[in-house]
């Protein structure tokens, strides 16, 4: 069975703000959730599925489905793999509606890691790997930066290359008024920036902030009756990266296996995507990305990178419009769902005008969970416009 077609994004809302210092983190997930249901055309009473992972508090999806007054769910999703569970509720939502378990899906996220930077409950303690890693004193940020060293060394990537990254991420976020960062750096600038993890920059790493978003999945018959253009779900994959019992290759992600599977149930190749929303918790996740998904040969992507072709309107492969997690948002530290967000509005044709992809058919997301210098996860889909 395939899911290509068999569902629709008919609605995509993405928090205003960037610090909310007087909500609750439910209550975000509540506002993001009627946006998103507003900006489809649809209401609670319409949803018959819930999706959320860990960002959301209590008992998950039955804790905010109560919360919510989602009282005719009938399928639940709680799938958590980091960043990239929003990529994947959304591949998860299109297959449940294409098996008939449902037809008005709603995907949430929210958190408040800038307002409310209080340590959350972690079962990180408890993991198996726990007592192999944690005496180490391994960060976030010291995971990525393994992994861009290694990639340096095995293909020659320099730190500039790397910065190409951030430098087009900045080049777009100045056009997005909610934007963190709206001024556009250049290499020089983000070199210049201090060093948190040899060799990232603090410019190479995402910024933090509170908000959230939500996403409605609905059946093609749905989608026929709404006023408002929708778009379509055509491929997905996903897939874990693990540690092969120590023997891990730091230069590639989940994604050389997530990003096949999506391309080939959409029935297209990288050549035909002609926008990209690629999760950038740091410039070497993208990196690898675009590598990995075939945009360019392994090891090439730093050389790719650094001529321009992230560049929107008319880059090789135009990439996170409203700036991303380098430049405008990353709520809860989850960057899947903002990417899907950017993609709908590019398919749309709501993107910022000066950024707006012309003629923009055909969309790749690609999330990434977990840390590239142990275990990840990666989730890949691939959009198309309705008319497409």
């Amino acid at each position: 069975m395939t899911i290509r077609g068999k569902a629709h994004i008919a609605g995509a809302y993405e928090h205003p703000d960037r610090k909310i210092p007087d909500s609750s983190i439910a209550q975000v997930h509540a506002e993001v959730a009627l946006g998103a249901l507003a900006d489809a055309g649809l209401s609670l009473r319409d949803v018959d599925a819930y999706f959320c992972a860990g960002d959301a508090p209590g008992f998950g999806p039955v804790s905010m489905a109560d919360y919510l007054g989602l009282a005719r769910l009938r399928y639940t999703d709680s799938t958590e793999t980091g960043g990239s569970s929003y990529v994947a509720h959304v591949g998860h939502a299109a297959a449940a509606i294409a098996t008939g378990k449902c037809r008005v899906a709603l995907i949430t996220l929210a958190g408040l890691p800038r307002s409310q930077p209080v340590p959350r409950p972690s079962a990180s303690a408890l993991a198996p790997e726990a007592g192999f890693e944690q005496p180490f004193g391994p960060t976030t940020v010291s995971m990525y930066a393994l992994a861009a060293r290694r990639h340096m060394h095995e293909y020659g990537t320099t730190s500039a290359q790397l910065a190409a990254i951030k430098v087009a991420a900045s080049q777009h976020a100045q056009h997005n008024p909610r934007a963190m960062l709206r001024k556009p750096v250049t290499v020089d600038e983000v070199l210049d920036s201090p060093m948190i993890s040899d060799p990232l920059h603090r410019l190479d790493c995402c910024v933090i902030s509170d908000g959230g978003g939500a996403l409605v999945v609905v059946a093609p018959e749905v989608a026929a009756d709404l006023p408002r253009q929708t778009v379509k779900v055509l491929g997905h994959g996903e897939s874990p990266k693990l540690t092969a019992g120590g023997r891990i290759d730091l230069t590639y992600t989940g994604a050389v296996w997530s990003g096949p599977r999506a391309f080939t149930e959409a029935g297209v190749t990288p050549a035909d995507v002609d926008y990209a929303s690629i999760y950038d918790s740091f410039t070497i996740t993208v990196l690898q990305a675009i590598e990995d998904l075939g945009f360019c040969e392994k090891g090439k992507g730093g050389a790719f990178v650094a001529d321009g072709a992230l560049l929107a309107p008319h880059g090789r492969l135009p990439f996170n419009t409203d700036g991303g997690g380098l430049c405008n948002n990353h709520p809860v530290n989850r960057g899947g769902m903002t990417k899907v967000i950017e993609a709908v509005r590019q398919l749309r044709g709501e993107a910022s005008a000066p950024v707006q992809v012309p003629d923009c058919e055909i969309a790749l997301v690609n999330g990434n969970g977990g840390s590239l210098g142990t275990r990840s996860a990666a989730a890949t889909l691939i959009l198309g416009r309705e008319d497409a």
